[in-house]
């Protein structure tokens, strides 16, 4: 009985081990899948011209990547824009103000709205957001805009992420010991200045983790953008202005411009970058919730 047990007790920590390490290689495997496959790219350009030049011309050879990094990061930037004050108000009103009928209501249609398929956000972009922003924001600039915009694909991006980053800024609020409250109540502090210098305070890393990954899945987010974000190659400072986001590029032409020499190179570059910058965006919040723990 006892060898069985020691036996039992080595199989479980053998395979939690291989599954923890399958894990860990996981990523390295596919950041090396995708440099080998780029490796032709950048024998026929090198990697500062990919990715700070602007012409895109395959036929011609001519692969640079800034247009779409620049779109990817606009993108991303105006949803995070639009959603981290949404989310972190919501946040603060369902865990520390609202009822608790209110909260049993919310939870299940934050679900719902995290559970929804990214197309289905697309095509509410362009039945609502485009002709939005075509027939009465953009002339309120007088600017003659066609709706497939950075600004369409920034703010339905943000929708899509407001129940992700809301459904951690939840639970994020919720593991604040109920204690440290009431000792600042005791002390004589109102209701709201025990919540911002005692829940949100005590609350820092867990709201900068919530951000970095909403920010690193919008960066990633590909149907939605793409069908209202216009897809085109220009580079400029208007979000009234169309673009073309990284995921967007490798979504529309992958599998089908292949016969041009280096495109195949090209889109899994494309991915690289993706990966990359994901990778590099995880890695600078992961940094600021260290030095917030430190404080």
């Amino acid at each position: 009985m006892l060898f069985r047990r020691i036996l039992l007790d080595k199989i479980t920590g053998i395979w939690m081990v291989t599954a923890l390490v399958a894990i860990l290689l996981l990523p390295v495997f596919i950041g090396m899948g995708l440099y080998l496959k780029s490796i032709p790219l950048f024998e026929h350009q090198d990697l500062w011209q990919l990715i700070s030049t602007s012409e895109w011309a395959p036929t011609l050879g001519k692969f640079g990547f800034w247009p779409f990094i620049a779109g990817s990061l606009y993108v991303t930037i105006l949803a995070f824009v639009f959603s981290a004050p949404v989310c972190i108000l919501a946040a603060i009103y369902l865990t520390q103000f609202s009822s608790k009928r209110l909260v049993r209501f919310m939870h299940p249609v934050i679900d719902i709205l995290a559970g929804l398929p990214s197309v289905i956000y697309g095509v509410w972009g362009v039945l609502v957001v485009v002709p939005f922003i075509s027939n009465f924001l953009a002339p309120l600039f007088n600017i003659d805009s066609s709706g497939y915009t950075i600004f369409a694909g920034g703010i339905v991006l943000s929708i899509m992420c407001v129940p992700y980053i809301l459904n951690m800024l939840i639970e994020v609020f919720n593991t604040v010991p109920m204690g440290l409250k009431e000792a600042s109540l005791s002390l004589g502090a109102t209701f709201w200045e025990a919540v911002k210098h005692v829940v949100i305070r005590k609350s820092y890393p867990g709201i900068i983790s919530a951000f970095g990954l909403g920010i690193a899945k919008a960066f990633g987010e590909t149907i939605a953008v793409m069908m209202v974000v216009g897809n085109m190659v220009q580079t400029h400072f208007s979000p009234f202005e169309a673009g073309y986001p990284l995921p967007a590029l490798i979504a529309n032409n992958y599998g089908e411009m292949l016969s041009i020499p280096l495109y195949d190179s090209a889109l899994m570059f494309a991915a690289l970058l993706l990966f990359a910058i994901i990778l590099i965006i995880n890695l600078i919040f992961r940094y600021f919730i260290y030095k917030t723990r430190e404080r």
